[in-house]
């Protein structure tokens, strides 16, 4: 059930993401001929006055489909009505209502979350837990013994404090000291000592260890008093989570070697959130929050295929007065489908491995 609830959620998003299309499009009378939920065959299909709403075997993905594409229309090819008639700014929002209607969507689900599960709180203790070693040969944490459960509670002489900020003080002084020793203060158990660990010279020019970080605290549920708080909750959660995705997407462009391993696809994607679904069902709002607003993020990069390399078109057109030639678009575009596809299908492989593998 966990899985299949997985499932629903990524279905969902993919359900509002074609919504924000198709709705965007039809607000402004721009003629939609297909609405389609998956890919491959069709399971079942309504034909409506002007659209063809389909729902297919593999639900996750989704298009909406617009007569300017389809060479077995019979609309004039001057028709105003057009998607392709329509003035930049009418076509822009077309192109980005997918990615702005996952961002609202994920917003709602975490006022939701605040509603029906509650707000998460930590009860913030000194230092920084280390949940995870991590498997990279020889790292300096692995040589210095350090193990999962471990708290750090000083950096040198540097106390860390009992707050969310502790994570990223420690952070910081490790990226900084490249090949330098320093002496850390760990807690395991009820016992305290120190040992000195140097820090490699990652392939990002910045130290590290080897560890995964994480709060160390008592993690609690409250719901909130009023509406009002229960608002407030879903921005600042929806400001925390867009935040980190960017800075993600950001360091995964810039240092691509080092963090590719982090990319997930599909199956990886459904694992996590069956193992979520299955310690509690309320992180399921948590888990399509996040992937609503990477699905945002990614469907924005100025990439053939996606809403932004549509966008990036757009912008072409703009500056140049005139749109780029149809068979130029088409090959960019079919390029960029090819690679994304041949990425999904890698990911699909190498995740279900992994997962074969871990079982």
């Amino acid at each position: 059930m966990s899985v299949l609830a997985a499932i629903a959620v990524l279905a969902i998003l993919i359900v509002v993401h074609e919504l924000g299309h198709f709705g965007a499009a039809r607000l402004q009378g721009i003629r939609v001929n297909k609405f389609s939920i998956g890919f491959g065959p069709v399971l079942a299909k309504y034909d409506g006055k002007e659209t063809e709403y389909a729902l297919r075997a593999f639900p996750l993905g989704g298009y909406v489909g617009f007569p300017d594409d389809d060479p077995e229309s019979d609309i004039p090819l001057d028709d105003p009505d057009l998607l392709r008639n329509r003035p930049i700014f009418d076509r822009a929002i077309v192109i980005s209502a997918g990615v702005i209607a996952n961002l609202i969507f994920a917003y709602f689900l975490l006022v939701g979350q605040s509603i029906t599960v509650g707000v998460q709180d930590v009860n913030f203790q000194p230092g920084v837990l280390i949940p995870e070693i991590l498997n990279e040969g020889e790292s300096p944490a692995q040589k210095a013994g350090l193990e999962s459960g471990d708290v750090i509670l000083k950096i040198e002489n540097l106390t860390l404090p009992s707050s969310e900020e502790a994570i990223a003080i420690l952070r910081d002084r490790i990226q900084e000291s490249p090949n330098q020793s320093l002496q850390f203060t760990i807690q395991r158990n009820q016992e305290t000592f120190d040992v000195p660990i140097i820090p490699e010279l990652g392939d990002n020019g910045k130290g590290k260890i080897g560890v995964m970080l994480a709060p160390n605290g008592e993690f609690t549920r409250r719901k909130p008093d009023n509406i009002i708080e229960a608002f407030t909750f879903g921005a600042k959660q929806f400001e925390r989570y867009t935040k980190l995705t960017v800075q993600g997407f950001g360091q995964l462009i810039t240092n691509f070697q080092e963090n590719a391993n982090q990319v997930a696809g599909p199956v990886a994607i459904v694992a996590v959130g069956a193992q979520l679904a299955k310690s509690d069902l309320g992180n399921l709002f948590q888990f399509g929050a996040l992937i609503s607003i990477n699905l945002a993020v990614i469907n924005i990069l100025p990439l053939p295929a996606l809403d932004g390399g549509q966008l990036a078109f757009l912008a072409v057109e703009g500056i140049l007065g005139k749109p780029l030639p149809n068979r130029l678009q088409e090959g960019i575009m079919q390029t960029g489908l090819v690679l994304l596809l041949g990425l999904g299908i890698f990911l699909i492989l190498r995740d279900t491995l992994n997962l074969a593998f871990l079982n």
